[in-house]
């Protein structure tokens, strides 16, 4: 896995996790990797996997079944797609208005592109 460095290396294994179940990698109910597991695969130290497994579980996207693994929830793409939707509306929208309002982008060139984008 490739890191940037614009943003903390267990947010970046939190998003992998969720993408994974968005993707429908990884399904409601079934067991995902171990924390080893995925430290050795993305090569970084279990610590670091085990805090972005200790936030996917608080924000309920997976639950630890003691002794056995990690599982993802029942509605765990639900709860993805409700935090992204809110980080975007909070953090990502805003800024992009601001750089449309700086650039003179206008709300009608703007629907124009949204409507015409895939």
């Amino acid at each position: 896995m490739e890191f940037s460095e614009g943003k903390p290396i267990w947010r970046q294994i939190y998003d992998l996790v969720c993408t994974r179940i968005l993707s429908d990698e990884w399904t409601e109910q079934s067991r995902i990797v171990s924390v080893r597991e995925l430290a050795a695969d993305v090569g970084v130290n279990p610590n670091t996997v085990m805090r972005s497994y200790e936030r996917l579980e608080s924000d309920k996207i997976i639950y630890n079944r003691r002794g056995i693994g990690f599982f993802v929830a029942d509605g765990a793409k639900e709860h993805i797609l409700d935090i992204e939707r809110r980080e975007f509306m909070t953090e990502e929208l805003p800024a992009m208005i601001r750089r449309m309002r700086l650039l003179g982008v206008t709300l009608d060139e703007f629907a124009l592109l949204f409507k015409d984008l895939p």
